[in-house]
């Protein structure tokens, strides 16, 4: 293994030392034992921290401790005699060779859902725990509902029952917090409070959960999670008046509390409870995010005599939107992110034909490069490097135990970085050896998709899932499809998967100039091969003479080559292949100043015109 590949897997593997199969049974019993000494039937253990973060501290990863599942989004359920692990089809394939089958159920939680199954188990008079500081009022609301059908009841605990038999379990992370300088942010902090305070016209106060939306409001950057700049902290924002920032003040060097300290009040973590319960007292209206606040503060609020008002937080669209500032760095992150990446793409085609690299080789190798523009802080996601039957599993996540050569066929390499001045996520398909008519099918059919979204032009008002269809009809008509969305929203030095926006068939988010999403259809055939095309697309306006209403359409930001080698020329148009020509000309333009001589020749060939 090459030095790169052992820092890779020392890198990344560390957390799978907290569960696996073989410590399910174990564990659980210990659940077990807990449980029946608190008096309860259950417990449910959510993939969730305090801020319904994608990515979390190594201390709240409770359902990997107990199950062994290391998937984004998972629940499982735990009771006297049996146990269950609720994913989505994301993780149909990941799951059941992570987890112990003959101590948890696996479930596709669309087709089984947790409250039907805790209707069917509980039994009449069974106390269900959960803890209300990983779950949002809604989601207690269900597991209630379900928990009364079945004749027993919802309990919170005081104490998450796992924390007790964790023995080892990581503290909270303390990683310092830097200010993200206004030249960047394109937006001060003041600005963005008086927004804020605009918006909140029926309540006196926004309480700001989601760790994200404090990160862009005061314009503060952490590294409390893998991959996401994140400061694990909580807001409240009054109408008027200063705002309190709710953080660990050991994160805080004396500059960075001079600074936030000329806007905003600074308390402990441990103050949040009683700061919340005062806010009731006083019967205030309070606005809390329906997607991320913890029951827990909703609940103290209530109790207290306030009224606590549930909906999206308005940070969230304000965040989505960018300013020219964040779209001019994004741009800029991107073409230095395609040159390291096609420094990787030209070293990939010399290299894996000699049939000697693994996908760990790859994703180390890759990162390598990133690392050598000298602005990389971290990739904005593990890679995903796939090859032949693993790039079918759309969120395939490479270990040393799964760790594949890479032979002739598809190989699959999605990834990102996290710059100072944006973030980074792109998709390419990489033909090793000659590739078969089928394989240059599919790869065409998903690049059709592609395009279709890259060229898509739409009136102001349309959703993302009105602009779905575009990205799949290439493959309907062959009969075939994907089961995941085809964009999600991306932030800029933020979380890589950032809503409200989204291409998926369900979204119903409007679509709004300088919101950034992803253009990443795909086909996998389940234990042969993978597909994916993607590129990063900014929202902007679109100039049609003659048009009787504002029309936008989308600015392609990510470059790298596109492999010419999967390109079944025929099946595309004169003007599919003139924006393909177009896009690998301009990505020729951009990335040839930044590489070596010998990627430069090799980019020229990759780019080559096909009409």
């Amino acid at each position: 293994m090459s030095r790169a590949a052992a820092r890779f897997v020392a890198r990344y593997q560390s957390f799978a030392e907290l569960g696996g199969p073989a410590d399910g049974a174990a564990r659980l019993t210990a659940l077990r034992a807990e449980l029946a000494a608190r008096g309860l039937a259950g417990f449910v253990v959510p993939r969730a921290d305090e801020h319904q973060n994608e990515y979390v501290p190594p201390g709240a990863e409770r359902l990997m401790w107990l199950t062994g599942f290391s998937g984004s989004a998972g629940l499982a359920i735990a009771l006297a005699d049996q146990a269950a692990l609720f994913v989505d089809g994301r993780y149909t394939l990941q799951a059941p060779a992570q987890v112990d089958g003959a101590v948890f159920a696996v479930k596709h939680v669309v087709n089984e859902p947790p409250s039907g199954w805790i209707e069917a188990n509980l039994g009449a008079g069974g106390k269900l725990g959960y803890d209300p500081w990983l779950h949002t009022p809604e989601s207690v609301e269900r597991l209630a509902k379900a928990c009364r059908a079945a004749g027993g009841e919802l309990a919170a605990v005081e104490t998450n029952p796992i924390d007790a038999i964790w023995s080892d379990r990581p503290g909270p992370p303390l990683t310092p917090i830097r200010i993200h300088p206004d030249r960047l942010a394109g937006e001060r902090v003041a600005a963005k409070l008086k927004r804020v305070g605009a918006g909140l016209k029926d309540a006196e106060g926004l309480l700001v959960s989601d760790a994200h939306n404090v990160a862009w409001l005061f314009n503060i950057r952490g590294g409390d999670v893998a991959h996401t700049p994140l400061p694990l902290a909580y807001a409240y924002a009054p109408r008027e008046g200063r705002p309190t920032l709710f953080v660990d003040g050991r994160k805080l060097n004396d500059a960075v509390r001079a600074r936030l300290d000329r806007l905003v009040d600074v308390a402990p973590p441990d103050a949040l409870v009683s700061f919340v319960a005062a806010l009731g007292a006083a019967g205030a209206r309070v606005v809390f995010d329906a997607a991320t606040a913890p029951s827990r503060l909703v609940q103290t609020l209530e109790a207290a005599g306030g009224k606590a008002i549930g909906k999206a937080d308005p940070i969230t669209r304000m965040k989505a939107v960018k300013n020219a500032v964040e779209l001019a760095g994004t741009r800029a992150a991107h073409i230095r992110d395609g040159a390291a990446l096609s420094r990787f793409l030209a070293w990939f085609d010399a290299e894996a034909p000699k049939g000697r690299l693994t996908e760990i080789d790859a994703a180390a190798a890759l990162e390598t490069f990133r690392r050598e523009t000298g602005a990389l802080r971290d990739v904005s996601f593990p890679t995903i490097a796939a090859a032949g039957p693993h790039a079918a599993i759309a969120h395939y996540r490479v270990s040393e135990a799964s760790n594949l050569g890479i032979d002739r066929g598809l190989f699959l390499i999605d990834s990102g970085g996290q710059y100072e001045d944006g973030t980074t996520d792109i998709t390419r398909t990489i033909s090793v050896g000659r590739s078969s008519a089928e394989l240059r099918d599919r790869f065409t059919r998903v690049l059709k998709g592609h395009i279709a979204i890259a060229r898509a032009i739409f009136p102001r008002g349309t959703t993302g899932g009105q602009l779905d269809t575009l990205a799949r009809e290439a493959l309907w008509r062959a009969g075939l499809d994907f089961d995941h969305g085809t964009g999600h929203g991306v932030g800029v030095y933020l979380s890589v998967h950032e809503g409200p926006q989204r291409l998926s068939k369900t979204d119903s988010t409007v679509l709004e100039t300088g919101m950034i999403i992803s253009n990443e259809p795909g086909y996998y055939a389940a234990g042969r091969f993978g597909i994916r095309i993607e590129n990063l697309v900014v929202v902007r306006e679109a100039k049609i003479a003659g048009a009787d209403r504002p029309t936008l359409g989308f600015e392609t930001i990510a470059f790298a080559p596109i492999d010419l080698r999967l390109v079944e020329k025929k099946l595309l148009t004169r003007d599919e292949i003139a924006w393909l020509d177009a896009y690998h000309a301009e990505t020729r333009a951009k990335l040839s100043p930044l590489v070596d001589a010998p990627t430069r020749k090799w980019l020229k060939a990759a780019t080559r015109r096909i009409a």
